[in-house]
């Protein structure tokens, strides 16, 4: 199935039905008084996060969705029937945005995440809610309110914790493809990835993560350029982005070093919080060339591109803050496996941290609340 991650769509809440201006006619009861009921609350229109789904593909065709209104007020005290809502199924990661104020309406993060997206109109007020000692005969009633109506922009993100990151043909494909079960299309020329990939790299029943693969990136990409500029707000949601970069290009006037400052450039341009997310360097295609070549490449690589990052010193506790730099073949599985072994390890240790974090801050949250308040105006006062 095509990948499709935005859409535009046009939801409508219904109306609520009218109340009733009625009277209670039987006989043997003269005056019986008014007896018009409610009218019935319009069908409003909700959002449901589903990890079933993974493209907008559905809001591509059916562009308009709308409940039904509500039912009228009946006389004898009947209220009318509200409407059924609607319920539209989204991935999990869809943003939702409101094209007349640019408002964040929802995102759905999570799978069974429900929100409202345009609410049904309340029911009017039948006559029965009018009558009062000096008026036993009211026949006003009130009309049901409009329910909303909403134009929507709908985008995807995917929701991964790595990011691969690269030029097209860097490799990045493959490299999934080796370390998990997802099998996008690899081909010896550049674009062949035309939409992003998801693959579960699984390490063993208690630890695994999710790898994003998407098309890659050319000079000029934040502007538009190629086809990676629809996709870069994937890396968004990423905790970790890999920048993998062939060392072995098929065109010997191919620099490497000045594709991957572009690469870098773009993520700058595109969104600042993307450029500071932890970013570690994957050299490619080292398969392609013997030992010796490869070292020296790889050297002169590091040094055009200013690397002067330390080696990680992971003998106490996992450095969490140095960028780390890996030498692999994906084609090959040379080096994969230390790789996914130490992204790992950056997932859990970030998970540990942020669970510490989020468990002081209630901690302070609680004790807080538990320190007597001052009376300030005792204090002026005295």
């Amino acid at each position: 199935m095509k990948f499709i991650d935005e859409a535009k769509i046009e939801v409508v809440a219904g109306k609520g039905g009218n109340g009733a201006a009625s009277f209670h006619r039987e006989k043997f009861v003269p005056r019986g008084g008014p007896d018009g009921g409610d009218g019935g609350k319009g069908g409003s229109v909700w959002a449901v996060a589903d990890e079933n789904l993974n493209t907008l593909v559905e809001y591509r065709f059916v562009k308009r969705y709308q409940a039904k209104n509500g039912e009228k007020g009946h006389g004898s005290d009947r209220y009318g029937a509200g409407a059924d809502d609607i319920t539209l199924h989204m991935p999990v990661g869809t943003l939702i945005r409101d094209t007349d104020t640019d408002e964040i309406v929802a995102d759905l993060t999570y799978h069974g995440q429900r929100v409202c997206l345009a609410k049904g109109g309340k029911g009017g007020l039948g006559n029965i809610h009018f009558k009062s000692s000096v008026n036993r005969a009211p026949k006003q009633s009130t009309p049901g309110e409009e329910g909303e109506a909403r134009s929507l922009q709908l985008e995807l993100k995917v929701l991964a914790d790595v990011g691969l990151l690269g030029m097209p043909n860097a490799g990045k494909s493959t490299l999934i493809t080796a370390v998990s079960a997802a099998r996008p299309k690899i081909a010896d020329y550049p674009f062949t990835t035309m939409h992003p990939n998801l693959g579960v790299v699984r390490l063993d029943e208690n630890h695994s993560f999710v790898m994003a693969d998407i098309p890659g990136l050319i000079e000029g990409a934040a502007e538009g350029a190629g086809l990676g500029h629809r996709f870069l707000k994937h890396l968004q949601r990423t905790g970790l982005l890999l920048h993998v970069v062939d060392l072995a290009p098929f065109d010997e006037n191919t620099d490497p070093a000045a594709e991957a400052l572009a690469i870098v450039e773009e993520l700058r341009k595109f969104d600042p919080e993307l450029y500071e997310k932890p970013r570690w360097l994957v050299l490619n295609k080292l398969d392609m060339l013997d030992e010796e070549e490869a070292e020296v490449r790889a050297a002169a690589f590091l040094e055009a591109v200013g690397w002067n990052h330390p080696v990680p010193d992971d003998r106490f506790e996992f450095d969490m803050t140095t960028p780390r730099l890996f030498k692999i073949s994906a084609l090959a599985h040379q080096g994969t496996q230390d790789l996914v072994r130490q992204i790992n390890q950056y997932l859990s240790e970030k998970k540990r941290l942020e669970a510490e974090k989020a468990t002081a801050e209630k901690a302070a949250l609680e004790i807080a609340a538990e320190q007597p308040k001052t009376d300030t105006s005792v204090l002026q006062a005295e």
